[in-house]
């Protein structure tokens, strides 16, 4: 039997799993997490320690009709101004409850379009955030850059806020494809504001690439990858396409007999993932690559390497705080997650309290079910002697796990007395033997193709 044949005996190509980056997943979220428990969670943090920060900016110039976020279109800087009045509130809010000498080891600014900020608002959301964190000495800015959306002015206003990694979403560089979903963005301009962010001294870059994306074939998958390769990206997330109309209705947009097969998709990844691998990029995790130096790379070695909700990450904080409209925030007790409209967000903040609308509180074996998880998406494998030594769970359970886990996959996996293993050969169904250690109910949350 073929290893495509026995994938599709297993159900790759028609199941719909979560991406996991959190435990339980959002769709699992609820309204017993509010302001006040948010703020109390905050005030928990230990005075002194260093924490992450997201930011999210929901604005963008032109609504790409392959994206799923939470993002709302523009073409006037003045609710961008207005926006920016919220996130500065909210960040006043936030210092209120902080702790004491919080630093920062991780910043980014997601969205949407963050570049979308005139090079004033830039410098002004920097300074607002560095008066209620600053950012520790080796921390690490980032910021999610579109290419058409971005100009010196804007880039030096970046790095004099202390950016020093930026994240460029390339999807693909064929006319066609960008034509069909909706995103235009050649390659020369994408160069350009590469060599313009390198210009700042700024060497470390991300790039998103996607495959299974409507009349995406191997040959251009091949030309977008080597376009990128030239690039010299530190690293690249590799995502699937999610085509999920019922949640994204600009999806709509984009003809779903244009998309390829599951099959197709499979070829397409591992088309990609050969071509980075070629090119000495070390694999993280699914769908990430870096290079040799990445701290991605360094952690993974060190088998320090986490999950969330922006991928890999080498980030060793246990919490994640996240201001503005839909953004979470991750603690040792829980997740809470802000109103998603900017509406109901604009309306709390602007009232003097959290806008936290849902969230959820770790019970039960939520941690050791996570870390499960998080330990196959990361390192494709599970180490019996961590999990027993961190968590209460017996040796006898712990195997039973396993043995029902490999019953369900026969053949694929490896299971000793040291842990369980997912070999190269079976790596495309990772998704869905993490899925297999995940106690809630996954049937009506819509989640996205296995591959």
């Amino acid at each position: 039997m073929t290893q495509k044949s026995q994938l599709a005996k297993l159900g790759l190509f028609d199941a719909k799993v979560p991406r996991y980056t959190s435990y339980p997943t959002a769709p699992h979220f609820h309204n017993d997490v509010g302001p006040d428990l948010y703020a109390d969670w905050i005030s928990q943090i230990t005075p002194g320690s260093q924490v992450s920060l997201y930011v999210h900016v929901p604005f963008c110039r032109r609504l790409c009709w392959f994206c799923a976020c939470r993002t709302q279109g523009t073409q006037s800087d003045a609710p961008v101004r207005a926006y920016l009045e919220v996130l500065k509130a909210e960040l006043t809010l936030l210092g209120q409850h902080l702790p004491e000498d919080v630093s920062l080891s991780r910043l980014h600014w997601g969205g949407g379009t963050p570049t979308l900020l005139a090079p004033d608002m830039m410098t002004d959301l920097a300074q607002a955030i560095r008066e209620v964190a600053p950012l520790a000495p080796d921390a690490e800015f980032s910021v999610e850059i579109d290419p058409n959306e971005i100009d010196d002015a804007r880039l030096d206003a970046l790095a004099a806020a202390g950016m020093n990694r930026a994240s460029i979403g390339v999807q693909d560089f064929d006319d066609e494809i960008q034509q069909t979903i909706g995103r235009i963005q050649g390659f020369d301009i994408t160069r350009e504001a590469v060599e313009k962010i390198r210009a700042r001294g700024i060497y470390s870059l991300n790039a998103d690439i996607l495959f299974g994306l409507p009349h995406q074939t191997q040959a251009r998958m091949t030309e977008s990858v080597q376009k990128l390769l030239s690039l010299n990206p530190d690293r690249v997330a590799l995502y699937g396409y999610a085509h999920v109309p019922w949640m994204a209705r600009r999806q709509t947009m984009i003809p779903s007999e244009a998309l390829p097969t599951p099959e197709a998709r499979l070829d397409l990844f591992e088309t990609a993932r050969k071509l980075f691998t070629w090119d000495g990029y070390a694999e993280i995790g699914i769908d990430h690559f870096a290079t040799q130096e990445d701290g991605l790379t360094i952690a993974q070695k060190a088998g320090n390497l986490k999950r969330n909700f922006q991928g890999y990450t080498d980030d060793q904080s246990d919490v994640l705080l996240a201001v503005g409209a839909s953004s979470i925030a991750r603690f040792p007790q829980g997740y809470a997650q802000n109103a998603p409209a900017t509406s109901a967000h604009t309306k709390a903040i602007r009232e003097g309290r959290f806008s936290t609308s849902r969230g959820h509180v770790f019970q039960g074996e939520d941690k050791l079910r996570s870390r499960l998880i998080e330990a196959l998406m990361c390192d494709f494998r599970i180490d019996s002697q961590e999990i027993l030594s961190t968590f209460d769970i017996s040796a006898e359970k712990l195997a039973a796990m396993f043995s029902n886990v490999d019953r369900e996959f026969p053949n694929m996996l490896r299971v000793t007395p040291e842990g369980l293993s997912v070999p190269m050969s079976s790596r495309p169904l990772t998704r869905m033997i993490a899925r297999s250690f995940d106690a809630y109910d996954l049937s009506k949350a819509g989640h996205s193709s296995a591959i």
